[in-house]
């Protein structure tokens, strides 16, 4: 689309102007009268407008978008003011934009706005024409716009000097002189727009004239504060270079060593009273003697101080001493925890060896269960126990090697590691350390921390353990340190390889119990302010809220819930005393009143059916938040021959299901099942639950008996549970936590557990409370394992 070159003069007058024209909606500029000025245009509803122009008489309505950066454009988006402008020329760019120039003829506004059909804009116009009269007041009015506008340019760096030449040469036309000043200062889309907003001539002069004024006054303070930032930079710069010729005289003369100034004689002091190692203090006071030779205005000096900072805060000769007292220990571990009396045996063993040699390498212990079993606090306990200092560090989401090594000092922040900063705020050099969920550390392109973490953790290079900001070696044999983490799986094999597993299970309903007893009534009791109130819990009561309100492991939720009745007591204590003035002797938390207290039961027990269900089998599965049973449904159907996996399975339970029914396919005759029973067959196994995710090869056994009992149509018993990985050869292969699976079977009913034979072995370390009752059978190989579930 193009405009004829030429065309026949027309003269222009108000009369000849339409009072409906296409609007052209414009960002982030304002078009005043007698500018001829380029637009882009890109929009589909702006293209539309133009070509409306074009077609009928070149005349256009320009007005500016409120909001620049909208798309989607209604009339209540476009200011009223604008300017009537005839278009001169379109050019259509390749990339798809029309280039058109207009040329701005008279102010107007819109009366009325109209949306077309194609997104465009129709408005009812009104010509702005404002007599102007040649007089005293217009001229003097001039005058004061030529002067300020020529100050505004000499002071703003930004617009040119051929701008105030063009603006000499125009005409005397004070409209002309107006709007061109206008269009050329520096200021919002909305200032501008004031300027339309007026009109009659007079009062544009005096708004234009009043916001020059304006914007010279900032520009001037601007200038100002730009002239005290340089005479502080040359005052600075001055200082440097006197101070700098100081030391060279100073170095000339011999003199610098004789004496240390009062600005660095506090650091001095405090290097020679923190009592170094020979290799510290050498270090420390290299750095110190860089510090007295630069400028204090050196950003290198920052670092410099801030590393000595930390070279003379750390404790490389402090200790403290350790309680080697086995009793006292008891006490504290026994206090502070129930059951647990595996873990508390082995810290109680570590204790008694330090009592004969003092010093022990090589014992880092890792504490190994889902959450809420006490892992964190059994930590503060040992430290508790030894006396000593104890600092928490957690692991968890660390995917920086830095974080564990420290940054070097070319960095901008740097820091030393976590390990350096927690013998830092525990002020010894002997404390207990928790390396908290190791589990969780994360590798990526800045590094790798569990490697970092080898030379913290491993007792024939910790002695020398190298933080890159602190630049010389720390010994960390003298630290205990304790890792913790949920799933053993999950920590990398050469940290594994230098650490001893601690498992501490799932405590059974009974542990749990006396846990709320001894320590979380009382401690929630305190925290709620119920101390001096007669608040009893009965045992019935915490058993409820044990078995309706939680199901884990740990007890972190029922710790969460007697938190909960606790504040519903506290309301009930403080309504009480506003009503009635004084508080009941007692408040029973009663079997009946936990409903009322914590609302509907949440927790629907799992219980093992007394017949079960053809094709779905009860599985035991191991997460990180202990052990839970599985149900596998298997359904058959006809249909294409697939096989169908639901339930939000990971890839190796995937696997698992692939290899349970390759077994049965290739063993049908043994196994007395039709030999073509997947032809023309879908398979499809549902593991329900399905928002949860689930992975392991553990479930290998519980889909092939699922399989089986779809297939034969036989229905196994109700109280049969069952784990363990299979080969394509129907050999059962042992599994991990099984004392978890155990106790998941032991809670929800199961009398019958099939496990495979390797882990027979494991039973010596599970607690008779928890196989008490349980029929447990070792099974060697699926066929073993089919008599024992159908019968």
């Amino acid at each position: 689309m193009s405009l004829k070159e030429s065309e026949e003069f027309e003269e222009i007058t108000p009369e000849s102007v339409p009072r409906e024209l296409p609007v052209l909606p414009l960002r982030d500029v304002v078009i005043f009268p007698h500018m001829i000025f380029p637009v882009l245009v890109g929009r589909d509803p702006s293209i539309a407008a133009i070509t409306k122009s074009i077609d009928s008489n070149k005349y256009i309505f320009l007005c500016a978008q409120r909001d620049a950066n909208e798309e989607d454009l209604t009339p209540q988006s476009l200011y009223p003011e604008g300017t009537v402008a005839k278009i001169l020329q379109v050019l259509k760019l390749p990339n798809g934009l029309m280039k058109v120039l207009v040329d701005g003829l008279f102010q107007a506004k819109s009366l009325h706005l109209e949306q077309m059909d194609a997104g465009d804009f129709t408005a009812s116009i009104q010509l702005i024409q404002s007599p102007v009269k040649p007089d005293n007041k217009l001229r003097a009015l001039v005058r004061q716009l030529d002067s300020l506008f020529a100050e505004y340019v000499k002071l703003h760096r930004n617009i040119p000097n051929e701008t105030l030449i063009a603006y000499e040469s125009i005409s005397e036309d004070p409209s002309r002189k107006l709007f061109y000043v206008a269009a050329n200062i520096l200021v919002s889309v909305d200032v501008k727009q004031s300027i339309l907003r007026v009109e009659t001539t007079l009062k544009q002069f005096y708004a234009l004239i009043e916001i020059l004024s304006n914007e010279i006054n900032i520009l001037k303070i601007e200038m100002e504060i730009d002239t005290k930032v340089q005479e502080n930079i040359q005052q600075s710069q001055r200082s440097f270079f006197i101070q700098e010729q100081i030391r060279i005289l100073q170095r000339e003369l011999g003199s610098e060593e004789d004496e240390i100034s009062s600005e660095f004689a506090d650091i001095h002091q405090r290097i020679l009273d923190a009592k170094l190692p020979d290799e510290v203090m050498e270090k420390a006071m290299e750095e110190f003697d860089k510090l007295r030779r630069m400028s204090s205005m050196s950003p290198e000096a920052t670092v410099t101080r801030n590393y000595l900072d930390w070279l003379v805060g750390m404790p490389w000769n402090t200790f403290s001493e350790d309680n080697l007292q086995v009793s006292h220990a008891q006490e504290v571990l026994d206090e502070d925890h129930y059951g647990l009396a595996k873990p508390k045996a082995r810290i109680l063993e570590h204790i008694a060896v330090l009592n004969l040699i003092k010093e022990m390498k090589g014992q880092i212990l890792c504490f190994v269960g889902p959450p809420g079993v006490g892992k964190t606090s059994l930590g503060k306990s040992i430290a508790r126990a030894l006396g000593r200092q104890f600092v928490r560090i957690a692991l968890g989401g660390i995917h920086d090697e830095a974080e564990i090594r420290g940054h070097r000092r070319t960095y901008i922040g740097s820091m030393p590691g976590k390990i350096i900063q927690a013998l830092k705020r525990a002020g010894t050099s002997n404390p207990v350390v928790l390396l908290d969920e190791i589990d969780k550390m994360n590798a990526n392109f800045q590094g790798d921390p569990a490697s970092a973490m080898l030379e913290v953790l491993d007792p024939e290079q910790n002695h020398t353990f190298s933080d890159h900001y602190l630049d010389v070696d720390y010994d960390l044999s003298k630290t205990m340190f304790i890792t913790t983490a949920n799933i053993r799986y999950n920590i990398p094999l050469p940290l594994l390889d230098r650490m001893e597993i601690i498992e501490l299970p799932g405590y059974l309903e009974h542990e749990k119990i006396e846990i709320a007893r001894r320590h979380l009534v009382k401690k929630q009791i305190e925290m709620h302010g119920l101390k001096g109130y007669d608040v009893r819990f009965y045992k019935a009561a915490i058993e409820k809220i044990l078995r309706e309100y939680t199901m884990e492991s740990g007890v972190r939720n029922l710790e969460r819930e007697i938190a909960t009745v606790c504040r519903k007591i506290a309301k009930t204590i403080v309504d009480d005393l506003s009503a009635k003035g004084k508080k009941k002797a007692a408040y029973k938390i009663t079997p009946e009143r936990i409903e009322e207290l914590l609302g509907v039961p949440r927790i629907k027990q799992k219980r093992a059916a007394k017949t079960g269900k053809v094709g779905s089998i009860t599985g035991l599965a191991w997460t990180s938040f202990g052990g839970d049973i599985l149900h596998v449904d298997v359904a058959i159907m006809h249909g294409s021959e697939k096989l169908k996996l639901t339930g939000s399975l990971g890839d190796v339970m995937k696997e698992s299901a692939h290899a349970a029914l390759s077994y049965l396919r290739s063993h049908a005759i043994d196994l007395s099942i039709p030999e073509d029973f997947a032809e023309k067959r879908e398979i499809h196994i549902h593991i329900p639950e399905g928002s949860i995710p689930k992975d392991g090869p553990s479930a290998g056994i519980t889909m092939t008996m699922a399989i089986y009992s779809a297939v034969s149509g036989k229905s196994p018993k109700g109280d049969v549970a069952m784990t363990g990985e299979i080969t394509l050869h129907g050999d059962v292969l042992a599994i991990g936590g099984l004392n978890e699976k155990l106790l998941a079977a032991r809670r929800y009913g199961m009398k019958t557990i099939l496990i495979p034979q390797e882990n027979e072995k494991d039973l010596k370390d599970v607690s008779e409370r928890i196989t008490k009752g349980l029929k447990i059978v070792p099974v060697k190989t699926i066929d073993e394992a089919i008599p024992v579930v159908f019968g």
